[in-house]
């Protein structure tokens, strides 16, 4: 598939100011527009027209986000995902499928079922980073700011040999290896990460935050699981504050009681109206996200120039297979 390419902006020399801003101008009510035409086509259509809805909000949230005066656009489309979600159903869902269900069709002994049940997992354990960077990859090829697109190079063979890994000494250690894992992954999706031809990158290290993790797993049952928002919080500014841009670093000053009062609030929202409150919980997070996430430093922009990237929407849709709808954070 070749992406059009938008011709970028002639930017003067001179460098951007020293502190950028994200700030998000989108309603909820104008979202509740949107989202109900997608349920009542959805609907229509017996669930076909989902992935053209999905593109609808996608460009309306990304339309409503500013930085430095310009905003964000999203250029995927509707069939594009259709079709890649088909491709993921039939190349990966079904070998996943028969591997869970032909041993119970055929009656098979308890030794099959037990080695059909492993080669399962280990083929999820294989998809899930698949999945993950192809997303990534179809995402930030449909997503510009200021005419230039963002792209995605990592190679999916060595996510897949990190993510096993990772997840391997994860179960070994009983989780403890959980903040590296976590960190290795995150670093992975960073450093490979593009806005033109100017790379992303990460400094942080994979014990980063091992001490707030173990405090988190500690205080578990006194605080009733409430300390894991702030330990989110602690991991989500790690995250941001040691990724880098050339010429700027991310901040982020989100903490554990905002964001536990954004999640009560949502789904308090989205109970009380059954589920119509959903435009304004989304809103309301792409709100909050934007208002704690800056960046600080000078941005060389004319130094940035475009470059072509390929990428399907099959990740796309292999990642809607296991319902984890990631964010390009």
């Amino acid at each position: 598939m070749t992406v059009e390419l938008e011709t970028p902006p002639q930017w003067p020399a001179a460098r951007t100011p020293t502190h950028h801003r994200l700030v998000f101008h989108g309603r909820g009510g104008s979202l509740f527009g949107i989202h109900i035409v997608n349920v009542f086509l959805t609907l229509l259509t017996f669930g076909v027209y989902y992935f053209w809805g999905k593109a609808r909000v996608r460009r309306y949230l990304f339309g409503q986000t500013e930085l430095d005066g310009d905003r964000f656009a999203f250029h995927g489309h509707g069939r594009e995902m259709l079709l890649g979600f088909v491709k993921a159903s039939i190349v990966f869902g079904l070998p996943l499928t028969a591997l869970n269900w032909v041993p119970q069709l055929l009656h098979a002994g308890t030794g099959t079922k037990v080695a059909t049940t492993v080669a399962a997992y280990a083929l999820v354990t294989v998809l899930i980073p698949v999945a993950r960077v192809g997303a990534r990859r179809y995402r930030l090829s449909r997503t510009s700011w200021r005419g230039i697109r963002f792209s995605f190079r990592g190679r999916t063979a060595e996510f897949v040999r990190l993510y096993a890994a990772g997840a391997l000494l994860t179960a070994l250690t009983l989780g403890l290896f959980y903040p590296a894992f976590t960190v290795r992954n995150h670093a992975f999706m960073m450093r490979h990460s593009y806005f033109g031809n100017a790379r992303f990158d990460f400094d942080g290290r994979s014990n980063g935050f091992l001490v707030n993790f173990l405090y988190a797993v500690l205080l578990t049952l006194p605080t009733l699981g409430l300390v894991w928002f702030w330990f989110v919080a602690s991991q989500r500014r790690y995250f941001w504050d040691h990724t880098t841009f050339p010429g700027a670093r991310f901040r982020s000053t989100v903490t554990g009681g905002r964001l536990l009062r954004l999640k009560l609030g949502n789904l308090l929202l989205i109970a009380l109206t059954l589920g119509l409150g959903w435009p304004w919980a989304t809103t309301r997070t792409a709100r909050f996200t934007c208002r704690y996430v800056t960046m600080e430093g000078a941005l060389d922009l004319a130094a940035v120039q475009q470059q072509t990237q390929m990428a399907t929407a099959t990740g796309e849709g292999l990642l809607g297979l296991f319902e984890a709808d990631l964010d390009l954070g």
